[in-house]
């Protein structure tokens, strides 16, 4: 099972490589990190730091995980568009829904920021999060088979060492995966994939992380309505708080078949 060289999220560097005491000149392969604009009916929203590739996943993928739309069908990627500062996501959405998200800004205005992607208050902050009903079971067989197909599927990190991942693992094996320089929009970029892929959409499985599970990690999972998480690194204490809430089975410190499950444990055999 391997991967493919990335064609999108690399550029090149020169370096010094200082090895024994001896230098030499060298182009390395760096992962690519650029401002990415997510804007709605023409007002700017959001400026993520991102990897710009996958950029239609990631414009859909974000507007799901945050609550913006609630199906895909109520987002439409109208423009990309690419100067010399970075790139700008124009998303077209429902009047409804563009109205509600003027409504959250217009609450915020007058207030000084603490910088969590446009929000300016701790209640929104900790926003609440959607819970999951499922009945999945998934035996720590199939979670190990799942995070060995994640570590195969990082053509960017195996070039850069610099990218994170997110896959979603299907019951029937089938596996997808997203890649970028942050851990947040690698899982934007999943969702959206996901959503718009017809063999995943709807289907039962589990979120595969690269990263720690953080409660913003939690969150947008349930958004997608993903019942299990499983991570590689650790957990928070607020995404053990949110995963209980959820009904989102939080499994970390992932190692072939030996892991924490610090949350929902049933769904784990």
């Amino acid at each position: 099972m391997g991967s493919s060289a990335p064609r999108q999220g690399l550029t090149a560097a020169r370096t010094q490589c200082i090895r024994d005491g001896r230098r030499e000149e060298r182009i390395d392969h760096v992962v690519e990190e650029t401002p990415i604009a997510l804007v709605y009916n023409g007002q700017p929203f959001a400026v993520m730091m991102a990897t710009p590739c996958d950029l239609g996943d990631f414009a859909l993928g974000f507007a799901l995980a945050e609550g913006i739309v609630a199906t895909r069908d109520e987002f439409e990627l109208v423009d990309v568009l690419q100067t010399e500062h970075g790139i700008t996501l124009q998303g077209l959405i429902p009047h409804p829904r563009f109205e509600a998200l003027q409504q959250r800004r217009r609450m915020l205005a007058g207030r000084s920021g603490c910088g969590l992607c446009g929000i300016e208050s701790l209640e929104e902050a900790v926003r609440p999060t959607p819970v999951v009903a499922s009945n999945l079971r998934l035996d720590r067989a199939a979670i190990a088979a799942g995070m060995r197909a994640l570590v195969e599927r990082q053509p960017l990190n195996t070039l850069t060492g610099g990218a994170h991942a997110a896959a979603f693992v299907a019951v029937d094996g089938t596996v997808i995966v997203r890649e970028d320089v942050g851990r947040h929009n690698a899982l934007d970029k999943l969702i959206g994939a996901r959503t718009v892929d017809g063999r995943l959409r709807g289907a039962d499985g589990f979120l595969a992380i690269t990263s720690r599970a953080s409660w913003e990690m939690v969150h947008k999972a349930a958004h997608a309505g993903i019942a299990v998480i499983a991570a590689i690194s650790a957990p928070t204490s607020l995404a053990i708080e949110a995963a209980e809430t959820a009904g989102i089975t939080l499994i970390a410190f992932v190692r072939d078949e030996a892991m924490n499950v610090y949350t929902h444990a049933g769904r784990v055999a």
